[in-house]
């Protein structure tokens, strides 16, 4: 069913000495190797005194390391067909590298050498420092991207999943190269660190690689975030935009939860494509908006599930409404049809991204991270498969019986009373029309 370059039996695991996991995972096809390291430490991790260091560092370690100027890095990694990146989340840290089959060697190389032996230089940290807050101030600008920052910011209210993950300018500013370094053994000391090359690779040679750059990274103390708890609330800001954007969240299930790929099917039902019901409600059959969409977050001990729109002012309140009855709705009531929708678009998601080099790769160290070991297609396809609407009932009630909601509302005063709307609404219960 899944063909050669998904089959179960294909990525092999590896352990160095050090405890650094290896994932080698050859692909047949595949003229290109994508090598991707990943930390299982983030800006979750950050008190608000440290808010935004690991973002700050991940852009840090890009400036030197070895011997390298930050130019000198990136003609090494080109001058073998390749291209490197990284991206800070709240419990990932995750540097990615394309390459030639022949540029693997010197993409391993410059790739330990950026984790475990940068340069931070404190000159570089002051301009780094600038670029971070423009990073920053460009957010800000940004409508559709502060609203989630603000949902968020309620949602886990004095918690570091509800602090940005770019941090302030305070924080930022006492940054300084000591605290950084000390930060970097924490955050990529090899426990915690997963190393996966996918695509043409031979497992031997990588082994050596491995071995050879990654192997003399050294241990270093890091205690677990503290759980995090959804605390639910609203938050409103002004601005003189044509639409309002809406954000509404509710507290979700871990990542390990046994409901999880029940609330994935529940998230895909409600706001996961044109056939969903928040599109086929608030756009199709009402008009309210033009964007409207539903998500899942799936953290280690928590997650949260969350409604996007844009729309006009004055149907807002509306929009909210629709929502929160809808999301009522479908935990009481999931039709046969629109879960066998889901369960599909979430095969073909899951199986899609797998075919491309570099997701398959963070996908395997995701699955290393989270569950310690590679989860097979078959598996995946079984646990879908199995979310039928007793599951989805189930995963549903879970996901509002606490109550709470966070929302924001970004945009004209006229919208701001839909953040209230929306928690309203869930707290009455579904219309008596759904009931």
């Amino acid at each position: 069913m899944f063909g050669p370059s998904l089959g179960a039996d294909t990525p092999r695991i590896h352990t160095l000495s050090n405890g650094v996991r290896l994932v080698c995972d050859p692909t047949p096809g595949a003229h290109t190797v994508a090598l991707v390291a990943a930390a299982g430490r983030g800006a979750r991790s950050e008190g608000a005194r440290e808010s935004g260091w690991s973002h700050l560092l991940e852009h840090m370690v890009f400036k030197g390391a070895a011997g390298r100027n930050a130019r000198q890095l990136a003609e090494a990694i080109e001058a073998g067909g390749g291209q490197m990146n990284a991206e800070t989340g709240f419990e990932r840290t995750v540097f990615h590298v394309r390459t030639l089959p022949e540029g693997l060697d010197g993409a391993s190389a410059l790739l330990s050498d950026i984790l475990l032996r940068p340069t931070l230089d404190p000159e570089d940290l002051k301009r780094e420092r600038r670029v971070v807050l423009q990073e920053i101030a460009e957010a800000e600008d940004a409508p559709d991207d502060l609203v989630f920052e603000m949902a968020q910011a309620v949602a886990f209210a004095d918690q570091a999943l509800g602090r940005c993950i770019l941090g302030d300018a305070s924080s930022l500013q006492r940054a300084d190269v000591a605290g950084l370094r000390e930060w970097r053994r924490s955050l990529y000391a090899p426990d915690r660190l997963v190393v996966v090359a996918s695509g043409a690779v031979d497992e031997d040679a990588l082994l050596r690689l491995a071995e050879r750059d990654f192997a003399t990274a050294e241990p270093a103390p890091s205690s677990s975030p503290p759980p995090a708890q959804f605390t639910g609330g609203v938050r409103t800001d002004d601005r003189e935009l044509e639409q309002a954007n809406l954000v509404f969240l509710c507290p979700g299930l871990a990542a390990t939860d046994p409901d999880a790929w029940a609330a994935q099917v529940f998230v895909e039902c409600l706001g996961g494509g044109m056939a969903s019901r928040l599109f086929q409600e608030a756009r199709e059959a009402r008009g309210l908006a033009y964007a409207v969409d539903a998500w899942g977050e799936f953290w280690s001990d928590c997650g949260m599930i969350g409604v996007f729109a844009g729309c006009e002012a004055g149907s807002a309140s509306e929009l909210a409404a629709v929502a929160a009855g809808q999301m009522q709705d479908l935990a009481g009531a999931p039709r046969e049809a629109e879960l066998a929708r889901a369960r599909a678009q979430l095969k073909a998601g899951q199986f899609m991204a797998a075919e491309s080099l570099l997701t398959r790769a963070e996908q395997a160290a995701h699955q290393i991270l989270t569950h310690g070991r590679l989860i097979p297609p078959s598996e995946i396809a079984a646990r879908i498969d199995a979310c039928d609407a007793a599951a989805v009932k189930r995963a549903g009630a879970r996901l509002l019986e606490s109550g709470l909601a966070a929302a924001a509302v970004l945009g004209p005063e006229a919208a701001h009373p839909a953040a209230e709307a929306f928690r309203d609404a869930l707290k009455a219960g579904p219309p008596l029309t759904q009931r």
